[in-house]
């Protein structure tokens, strides 16, 4: 039996990772769930919103599944998300991002990837404050994270029978970081022949997302743009609620859905758990259960074609009769 951290969050996180392992304990799959608590509801107990004993679980199971964690705005500590990456030197966020069946959206034909460098860029958060009028980021762009996330995004196309790789940039006027970011793709992308390529600035590339979604294929970029382009692609398929992500190192493996902790609705039974539910097939597929990801994957499927949503996809279902009704339709 394969033991998982579960990392069940804060907010709404407890409830969705309750619907999750439910949904997967009924479709046979027996996984020994490793269940460490982070985020705002451990502070007072411990200090920090991510204690050691949650990174040195993943460290030792090696895959983990997590819930979304609160990350304050403007004040308090650090993004528990960015502190795992940085640890576990999860480099490389994946993102895929596809129309759902009966979930009416502005898209159809919508089928892309979003692979997002993961661990430097402004997104890193190395800031500092110059003075009570000045505060200051540094955009650290260096050639061995450039590289290897852009050999990641070409692996991943081969291995998904993807056609085409486009890289993300605003090289024409960061040239210098942007740049070097271009200069690694193209160097990559020479060890690709089968693969196409494609480059494009980050503007233009969200409006023609908002236009022609369904001319992309896979995406590759650094780590801001990429934080805000997997929300915008979210959007194209139905928001944050059906869209899931992972995060990828060498070692470790760590997935989560896109959306945050919603602690609005936090215990009103009324949170979507599809995003959390496909961030636990892709991880199923990870651990080479692919038999078990293809039945959870189909069970949700024809649940959404029956016409059950939550409220965010426009039906009445809680989270509790979405869950139920998965389960039903599993298929033994």
């Amino acid at each position: 039996m394969r033991t998982v951290t579960l990392i069940n969050g804060d907010g709404i996180g407890p409830e969705i990772s309750d619907s999750v392992v439910k949904i997967i304990e009924a479709s046979g799959l027996k996984i020994n769930w490793d269940i460490q608590t982070a985020g705002e509801d451990v502070i007072k107990d411990e200090g920090v919103p991510l204690p050691q004993r949650v990174v040195d679980s993943i460290r030792h199971n090696k895959v983990a599944l997590k819930a979304p964690v609160t990350t304050p705005i403007g004040k308090g500590f650090r993004s528990v998300n960015v502190q795992l990456r940085k640890e576990l030197d999860l480099y490389a966020n994946i993102r895929p991002c596809k129309n759902l069946p009966s979930v009416v959206t502005r898209f159809d034909k919508v089928n892309l990837v979003v692979v997002r460098e993961n661990t430097e860029d402004l997104y890193a958060g190395i800031e500092r404050k110059v003075d009570n009028d000045t505060a200051e980021s540094i955009k650290l762009i260096t050639r061995k994270a450039s590289e290897r996330i852009c050999k990641f995004a070409f692996d991943y196309a081969l291995k998904n029978n993807r056609k085409e790789v486009c890289v993300v940039t605003k090289a024409n006027i960061m040239k210098l970081s942007d740049g070097l970011f271009l200069e690694s793709y193209r160097k990559i992308a020479q060890n690709y022949p089968q693969i196409m390529k494609k480059e494009i600035l980050v503007d233009n590339l969200c409006m023609q997302l908002v236009q022609h979604p369904e001319t992309f294929d896979v995406l590759v970029l650094p780590n801001l743009y990429g934080d805000i382009v997997s929300d915008l692609t979210a959007g194209l398929i139905g928001g944050l609620g059906v869209a899931q992500g992972a995060n990828i190192g060498l070692d470790c493996a760590v997935f989560e859905p896109v959306h945050g902790s919603a602690p609005d609705i936090r215990g009103q039974n009324r949170a979507n758990p599809t995003a959390l539910l496909l961030s636990a097939i892709e991880m199923i597929r990870y651990i080479d259960e692919v038999f078990y990801a293809d039945i959870i994957e189909k069970a949700l499927f024809k649940t959404l074609e029956s016409g059950i949503y939550t409220s965010d996809l426009g039906g009445n279902a809680s989270t509790t009769e979405f869950t139920d009704a998965i389960i039903k339709n599993l298929i033994k």
